[in-house]
C-alpha cells in the first residue's frame, strides 16, 4: 500500500491562475494568437484580449506551466511586436475548461502601442504570384506580419471596427482564415481578398472633354494598363500606404524633366524605386547595414553613395541624369506594397520600368495628399492618371528617409515605418506637447519615460501644412495615454508653430526653449544620457533663433536638460536679405568675403554669378547695414563656401549648395590632406566678439539672468534657461516679441574666462581665394573646407574640456546630415579621447527639435522663474 500524499504536494498540483498583462507593441502584430497557441501549447485554460492599456491574459493549469507561459511570453513574440512590460499577478482560479479570445475592451487607461506600417512579407509574396492562390494578384494581400497598421487606425484598441478596413465585411473565406488560431492570418484586421476587399482602379483624364475623369475599362487589368502608360512616358498618381506617390520612368530624361517642370520641383534630387538590389548595385555603393535597410520589414528610402565610376552591367538601368543632379547620394527604395510588386510585374509579364520615380503626391510646398477627391483635384496639373483604391488612408505618412553612416543608420525624415513607435526616455517628463520648429515639422508628444515623435509634417509656412499638423496632434494624442500639461516651442518669435501653442495653450504653460539647446538636449536624450553633467554641444545649422535676437547656426553649447551656456561660436557676419541670402548663395558669399577684407574681385566665380546691378545694391545694403540681421550659421558658410569654389551659386531646395559641396569634397585627391584652418579666440573683456561687423550691433553677447548657474568641474559658468510662461525672450538687440515676458538681461561685461570663443573663418576664405588663384579645382577647396570645419569642431572642443573637464560631445543640428562632415568630427574627437554622441533613430536636423524642447521644457516648466 503506497504512502498518502503530503500535504504539501497536494498543494503543488493544484490549480494555478495568473492575469498577464503585455504593453508595448503588441497589437496589430498577431500576439494574441500568439499567446493562444502558447497557452494551448501548454494546456493552459483562460483567455486573452485586447485593452487600450495592452493585452491583457489570464492562464490557469499547473504552476509549472503557468511559470513557462510567463517566461516565454516575450522572448518569443511575434516579429513585428516589441514588448515593453510583463506584469502579472495571482488570482483565483476559475476551474475554466479552454482557452478563448475574447472580444476587445474599450474600458481602461490607453497604453498599448500602435505599430507601424510595414512591407509585405515573403509569405505574403509568395501567394501574390501563385496563380494556385486565391489571393494571386491581390494588391492588397497581407497577413498578421505585414501591411498596413498606422495609417488605417481610427481608434484603440486595435481591431477592423477602429480601421478604415470597419467598411469591407469578410467574406465567408476571409472569415473562416480570420477566426483559425492555425491561420497565418487569425485576427489580421485588413484581411481580405479579391471578394471582399478594396477595389482598384485606373482613372484617366477625358481626352478633350474635360469633367471629371474617367475609369479605364473594368475589362482590363489597371495595373497592367498603369505599367504600360509609364513604360509610355506618363506620370501617374499612385495611391500608397500613407498618401499618394507621383511616379514616373526614373530612366526616361523627357519623363523626368516633365515631372520636374509639373512640380516646381527645381534640381532637388528624386528618390527612385528599384524593382530589386540587382538593379541598383552598379550604379551605387551597399553594405550590409544598406542592404538590411532596403529589404527589412521598414523599407525607407536609403541614401546610397554613388560609386565613382559606375560597373557597366549589359542590360541593367540607368536613371536618367536629371534624377538626383549635383548630389553625392541616390536615394533608392524597393518596393514594400503588393501594388508596388505588380507594378514592376511578375514573371512572364510584359516589360515596364525597373526604376520609377516615387515621390510624395503633392503640390510643392503642401502635405501629401490622401483624400481621393483631393487627389482628383489638388494632382490634375501634375498627373496624367491615378492609380487608386477606395480603402480610406486615416493617417498621412510619408516615406521615411535614412542614411548609413560609419555602420550605424541616420535617420533624415522619420516616417514610415518608424511612426508612431515612442523613444524611450532617459529622463522622466510631465505630460506635454512639443511643436516643434517651423521647417520640416515633427511635432511630439511625451509623458512618463516615453515620447511619442509625429510623422513628418512639412514646413509651415503653408496654410495647408497647418490643418495637417493640427489634425496629426488630435490623431497622435488619440492613440497615446498623453493628454499634455504643458506645451514647448521655440523661442522664435515668429514662428507659426510657436504662434499655434500660444493660441492653444487653454491656460496651460508654453515653455519656450532655444532652437540650438533643443538640438543638443534631443542628442543627449536619444543617446540615453540622464543630464546629471553637462555635455559639449555642437549644434551646426542654418538657422535658428538667438538669445540676442541674431540667426545662430555655428555653436558650441555647454549644455545639460535644464540650461546651457554659449562655449563659442562662428563669427557673425551680415545676411543680408535674409531669405534672398539663402536663395542665392552667392549673396552669403560676398558678405564673407567682405566680413573678412577680401575684396570682390571679378575672377572669383561667386562675384561672377551676382548681376552688376545686384552687385552694387548688395555693396550699399552691406554699408549700411539695411536688412542685414546678424548670423553665425555654419549652413551660410557652406553656403557660401559652395559658391567661392563655383559648384552652387543658386539654392533650388533647402541645403543644396551644402549638398553639392559635400559632392564635389568626395572627388578630391585621396593624397590631398591639407586643411584650412579658422582663427580662434575669446571675444574681448567687454564681452563682444573680436571680429567686428560692418554695421552696428555685430558680435554682441548676452547673458540672462536666470535663477542659477551650472558648474561644470568645479567652474562656474553662466546658464540660459527656458523660459516658462508663453513669452520669449527679451534680448538686447534683434526684433521684441509682441506680448512676450520681459525677462532681466544682464548686459555687463562678461568675464574673460567666461566670454565665448569665437571662430573666424576669415582665414579660411582668405586660403580659399588663394587656392582657386593658384588653379585650385572645386573638389580640392570643398575637401579642404570639410578638414577645416572637422579641426574647428575638434578643436574648441579640447578647449571646453581644458576649461571644464567635460569629454563628452554631441554632434548635432542639419549640417550633421553631411555624412563627410559627421563622420570626420567623429572619428577626430574620438581619437582624442572624447566619447561622441550622434544621431540615429532621430533626425539631426529640425525634425528632431520637438524631443529636445519635450525633455527641456518638461523639466524648465518645474523650475523657479527668472524675475526681474
Amino acid at each position: 500500500m503506497s504512502a498518502p500524499q503530503s500535504s504539501t504536494a497536494v498543494a503543488a498540483e493544484a490549480p494555478l491562475r495568473r492575469r498577464v498583462i503585455v504593453r508595448g507593441v503588441v497589437q496589430g502584430v498577431g500576439f494574441r494568437p500568439y499567446v493562444y497557441t502558447l497557452a494551448t501549447g501548454l494546456k493552459l485554460s483562460g483567455h486573452v484580449t485586447n485593452t487600450p492599456e495592452g493585452v491583457i491574459a489570464e492562464v490557469e493549469g499547473t504552476p509549472a506551466a503557468v511559470a513557462l507561459f510567463c517566461d516565454r511570453i516575450a522572448p518569443h513574440a511575434p516579429p513585428l511586436a516589441r514588448v515593453d512590460s510583463v506584469d502579472h499577478q495571482e488570482v483565483p482560479a476559475t476551474g475554466e475548461a479552454a482557452f478563448t479570445i475574447l472580444a476587445s475592451r474599450t474600458d481602461g487607461p490607453a497604453g498599448t502601442l500602435i505599430p507601424p506600417d510595414t512591407a509585405t512579407c515573403a509569405e505574403c509574396l509568395r501567394e501574390l504570384a501563385d496563380p494556385a492562390d486565391r489571393r494571386h494578384r491581390h494588391p492588397f494581400i497581407n497577413c498578421t506580419h505585414c501591411g498596413p497598421r498606422f495609417t488605417i487606425v481610427t481608434g484603440l484598441p486595435y481591431d477592423r471596427a477602429d480601421t478604415t478596413m470597419a467598411g469591407f465585411p469578410m467574406c465567408p473565406d476571409c472569415a473562416r482564415e480570420y477566426a483559425d488560431p492555425a491561420d497565418r492570418r487569425f485576427h489580421a484586421q485588413p484581411l481580405a481578398c479579391p471578394a471582399c476587399g478594396p477595389r482598384l482602379r485606373l482613372l484617366v483624364p477625358r481626352a478633350g472633354l474635360g469633367g471629371p475623369p474617367t475609369e479605364v475599362s473594368s475589362q482590363a487589368d489597371p495595373v497592367a494598363e498603369a505599367r504600360r502608360l509609364l513604360a509610355s512616358g506618363a506620370i501617374l498618381a499612385v495611391k500608397g500606404l500613407g498618401g499618394y506617390h507621383l511616379a514616373c520612368d526614373a530612366t526616361d530624361p523627357a519623363a523626368v524633366a516633365l515631372l520636374r517642370r509639373r512640380k516646381a520641383r527645381g534640381d532637388k534630387p528624386f528618390a527612385v524605386m528599384a524593382r530589386s538590389l540587382d538593379d541598383i548595385e552598379h550604379l551605387v555603393r551597399l553594405g550590409p547595414e544598406e542592404r538590411s535597410l532596403l529589404a527589412g520589414a521598414t523599407r525607407p528610402i536609403v541614401l546610397l553613395r554613388r560609386r565613382m565610376e559606375e560597373r557597366v552591367v549589359p542590360g541593367a538601368p540607368r536613371p536618367a541624369e536629371s534624377v538626383a543632379p549635383g548630389s553625392p547620394d541616390l536615394g533608392v527604395m524597393l518596393p514594400y506594397t503588393p501594388l508596388h510588386h505588380l507594378l514592376f510585374g511578375l514573371s512572364g509579364d510584359p516589360e515596364g520600368p525597373r526604376l520609377l520615380i516615387m515621390t510624395s503626391g503633392n503640390v510643392a510646398g503642401e502635405p501629401i495628399v490622401t483624400d481621393d477627391e483631393e487627389a482628383l483635384e489638388r494632382l490634375a496639373p501634375l498627373a496624367d492618371g491615378w492609380l487608386t483604391h477606395d480603402r480610406p488612408i486615416h493617417v498621412p505618412c510619408d516615406d521615411s528617409v535614412v542614411r548609413v553612416c560609419d555602420g550605424e543608420p541616420l535617420l533624415v525624415r522619420r516616417a514610415r515605418g518608424y511612426a508612431p513607435l515612442p523613444l524611450t526616455l532617459p529622463v522622466p517628463v510631465r505630460p506635454a506637447l512639443a511643436v516643434g520648429g517651423d521647417l520640416k515639422n515633427v511635432f511630439c508628444l511625451g509623458e512618463g519615460r516615453r515620447a511619442w515623435l509625429s510623422a513628418h509634417i512639412g514646413d509651415m509656412d503653408d496654410l495647408a501644412t497647418q490643418r495637417a499638423f493640427e489634425r496629426a496632434t488630435a490623431q497622435l494624442e488619440s492613440i497615446t495615454p498623453v493628454r499634455p500639461e504643458l506645451l514647448a516651442a521655440d523661442r522664435h518669435p515668429g514662428y507659426r508653430s510657436a504662434r499655434w501653442a500660444d493660441r492653444n495653450a487653454a491656460g496651460r504653460p508654453v515653455v519656450r526653449v532655444q532652437h540650438h539647446h533643443a538640438h543638443v538636449a534631443a542628442a543627449m536624450a536619444e543617446r540615453g544620457m540622464d543630464g546629471g553633467r553637462p555635455v559639449i554641444g555642437v549644434a551646426f545649422d542654418g538657422t535658428g533663433y538667438g538669445e540676442d535676437g541674431a540667426v545662430w547656426g555655428g555653436e558650441i553649447l555647454l549644455a545639460d536638460y535644464d540650461c546651457f551656456t554659449r562655449f563659442g561660436h562662428l563669427a557673425y557676419v551680415p545676411l543680408p536679405g535674409g531669405d534672398a541670402a539663402v536663395q542665392r548663395p552667392y549673396r552669403m558669399a560676398l558678405a564673407h568675403l567682405r566680413a573678412a577684407g577680401i575684396g570682390w574681385s571679378d575672377e572669383l566665380a561667386c562675384v561672377a554669378a551676382c548681376p552688376p546691378d545686384e552687385r552694387l545694391v548688395l555693396e550699399r545694403q552691406l554699408e549700411r547695414d539695411l536688412n542685414c540681421v546678424p548670423t553665425s550659421s555654419m549652413g551660410r558658410l557652406f553656403d557660401a563656401v559652395s559658391s567661392l569654389a563655383g559648384v552652387c551659386h543658386r539654392a533650388g531646395y533647402e541645403a543644396q549648395a551644402a549638398v553639392e559641396l559635400e559632392a564635389a569634397a568626395l572627388g578630391a585627391p585621396a593624397e590631398d590632406s591639407v586643411a584650412y584652418a579658422f582663427a580662434v579666440r575669446e571675444a574681448g573683456p567687454d564681452g563682444r566678439a573680436v571680429r567686428a561687423s560692418t554695421g552696428s550691433g555685430f558680435g554682441g553677447e548676452t547673458r540672462r539672468a536666470v535663477s542659477g548657474h551650472g558648474t561644470t568641474g568645479g567652474v562656474p559658468w553662466p546658464a540660459v534657461a527656458a523660459e516658462p510662461g508663453g513669452g520669449a525672450l527679451r534680448a538686447v538687440t534683434g526684433p521684441q516679441p509682441a506680448g512676450g515676458v520681459a525677462t532681466r538681461t544682464d548686459t555687463a561685461p562678461v568675464p574673460a574666462h567666461q566670454a565665448p570663443f569665437v571662430a573666424d573663418p576669415g582665414p579660411v576664405l582668405a586660403a580659399v581665394v588663394e587656392d582657386l588663384r593658384a588653379g585650385a579645382g572645386p573638389a580640392l577647396v570643398a575637401a579642404r573646407f570639410h578638414r577645416a570645419v572637422t579641426g574647428l569642431v575638434h578643436r574648441v572642443c579640447v578647449l571646453a574640456r581644458e576649461r571644464h573637464g567635460l569629454e563628452t560631445v554631441a554632434l548635432t543640428g542639419g549640417v550633421f546630415a553631411n555624412a563627410l562632415l559627421s563622420s570626420a568630427c567623429a572619428a577626430a574627437l574620438a581619437a582624442d579621447g572624447f566619447t561622441v554622441l550622434r544621431h540615429h533613430l532621430v533626425p539631426p536636423g529640425d525634425g528632431g527639435l520637438a524631443l529636445g524642447q519635450l525633455v527641456v521644457a518638461a523639466r524648465a516648466a518645474d523650475r523657479p522663474r527668472a524675475t526681474d
